[in-house]
């Protein structure tokens, strides 16, 4: 058990100097009342039922997981407001400061805040939080309590990092920061409750532009010979903003992303303007000691850092929201990132979610939202909300190119409006509405979900094709396996016969589409998840299954011709 898991700085794109992390050892109990003893220790921000939480337990819907933790301010906090922060907490919480309720959260994915100047005293601080996790029709990713195959071990509580910052009464709440490519220029807005903010913007350490706003009001600022952002050169500008005594740092890269035609009319993804093949892998972002909480934020490098050295360009980042680190690391290293909305809805049934793998021709019609498991209209509204938050919170991540809203019909409805709320909301970045199956004509994409047939690219329907989830291959690598049984699309049992069928397929079935079409794939999975043995490293990612030479053989050939 580590007494300072995940020390580092929660929130890349907006820093503030002042920062108290409050990940760390908590006290923990399951009980139905405020306990007056708890059960142990917890590792905080592991949840329960990660083994380096150091409880595994299973929180079972009905029952209560409390928190407490007692902590001093730091001495710069006397002055100013306190903000208390935290990442991720699934799924419903309610949050007592020196026994004074300060609020609570729904929803397991998003990060939230409260102002707790009022409640605290100068030391001797005590934080309690109360977590239910019934899920329901909320978001529940790919966690069920009876795992197994693509399903995962469920979790819940804390799993993102928990800490406070002192602002002054009037300050930065958060940036707005639009890249403006064609027009040389970057859009700034400073949300605060009022006042002028001064921005300076600088490159390489040299300050390139100046400006003033008003809070509130989008300002361009200019800047010329402006350096494009790609994952071949993912130059980031520095963005530093004033606002009276208040000072706080981002950045932003110059790109853009969009959909129009290649030089011989075919529909194409476009970055900064070009043409440019999406060259993917899925990622589940689980962990065997953490599950969705990172061991360290050295392991959320090395995964991005691994799959770029193999040749990749892009991770879908499969029905989960990253902490803020994850998109950063993205931004800076130079991976294109398709983000997944968090999937919610009731129990689906499986003739809706699985007959179309074998039977492609099946599409049903989303706006009978009973078939959909989402007739309760309250869960579709609360996946609405939270589709916005989700926009709003990963707005300025440079490196986020696709939103993708629904997948192979789990908890899907009214695809073809939710894809325009989402342009709406966000004309900068591109929508795949329904990945897989039950396709509505809709988006930017269309989008195949390809694992039990030949892939034989569709007629062109103006939309980009693209293969959004495919292979599956799996090998079990002895001595690095979690799962009790074994799932895979298609098992192989030495190095050689996978390498031989992964290049085969390739080879056979997508490199020659591209020239048809094809213009993005993402090949399933970056690891192996508990039973899913199908990554291309194991789950504790100390094996690469395939040769190096031989997946960056493949990868330099998923370029456009």
């Amino acid at each position: 058990m580590s007494d300072d898991p995940l020390p580092e700085y929660p929130r890349p794109q907006l820093v503030r100097d002042s920062h108290l992390n409050l990940n760390g050892r908590w006290r923990y109990a399951i009980s139905d009342d405020p306990p007056e003893t708890y059960d142990g220790e917890i590792v905080v921000p592991y949840s329960p039922e990660a083994p380096l939480s150091g409880v595994n337990r299973q929180l079972l819907p009905g029952q209560t997981l409390w928190y407490r933790r007692s902590f001093d301010l730091p001495a710069d906090f006397a002055d100013g407001r306190v903000i208390l922060h935290f990442g991720a907490v699934d799924e419903t919480c309610r949050v007592w400061v020196n026994d004074v309720g300060i609020g609570g959260h729904t929803g397991g994915y998003l990060p939230f805040s409260f102002d707790v100047t009022d409640a605290l005293r100068p030391s001797g601080n005590t934080l309690v939080v109360a977590v239910q996790d019934d899920t329901g029709n909320g978001p529940r990713g790919k966690q069920r309590l009876r795992r197994g195959g693509i399903w995962y071990t469920a979790q819940s509580g804390i799993w993102q990092t928990v800490w406070a910052e002192c602002v002054p009464e009037v300050h930065v709440e958060r940036l707005t920061l639009t890249p403006l490519l064609d027009d040389s220029c970057v859009e700034v807005t400073v949300h605060a409750a009022g006042g002028e903010a001064r921005v300076e913007i600088s490159a390489g350490g040299e300050t390139v532009a100046r400006a003033t706003v008003t809070a509130g009001r989008p300002v361009r600022v200019p800047l010329p010979e402006a350096r494009p952002w790609s994952p071949e050169d993912p130059f980031l500008y520095d963005v530093t903003v004033s606002l009276g005594t208040d000072r706080v740092r981002g950045y932003f890269g110059m790109r853009s992303f969009s959909v129009g035609p290649d030089a011989d009319g075919v529909p194409r993804l476009l970055l900064n303007g070009r043409p440019y093949f999406h060259a993917g892998v899925l990622d589940q972002g689980y962990w065997p000691d953490g599950l969705y909480t990172p061991p360290s934020d050295e392991a959320m490098i090395r995964d991005i850092a691994t799959m770029k050295r193999l040749g990749f360009t892009m991770l879908r980042k499969h029905i989960k929201i990253e902490p803020l680190r994850w998109y950063h690391h993205c931004d800076r290293l130079g991976m294109l990132v398709w983000q997944d909305m968090v999937n919610g809805g009731e129990p689906y049934r499986p003739w809706v979610i699985t007959a179309p793998a074998v039977l492609p021709f099946v599409r049903l019609d989303d706006r009978r939202h009973r078939r959909f498991g989402r007739a309760d209209a309250a869960g579709r509204t609360a996946f609405e909300t939270d589709m916005r938050a989700t926009v709003e919170h990963l707005r300025n991540v440079v490196s986020l190119a696709v939103w993708v809203p629904f997948n192979e019909g789990w908890g899907q409805f009214d695809a073809a409006r939710i894809a325009a709320e989402l342009t709406r909301l966000d004309p900068t970045r591109t929508v795949d509405h329904a990945s897989g199956w039950h396709d509505q004509g809709a988006g930017d994409l269309r989008s195949l979900h390809v694992y039990f047939r030949r892939f034989r690219p569709p007629r062109p329907d103006g939309r980009v094709l693209v293969l959004s989830e495919y292979g599956g291959y799996s090998l079990p690598a002895v001595g690095h396996t979690w799962g009790e049984k074994e799932f895979g699309y298609r098992r192989y049992r030495t190095v050689d016969a996978l390498g031989e069928a992964f290049t085969r397929l390739h080879e056979e079935q997508v490199i020659p589409a591209i020239a048809r079409g094809l213009s993005a794939t993402v090949y399933t999975q970056l690891s192996d998840v508990e039973d899913e043995i199908n990554g291309l490293l194991t789950y504790d990612r100390a094996v690469l299954k395939l040769p190096d030479d031989l997946v960056r053989s493949i990868t330099k050939r998923l370029r456009l011709p």
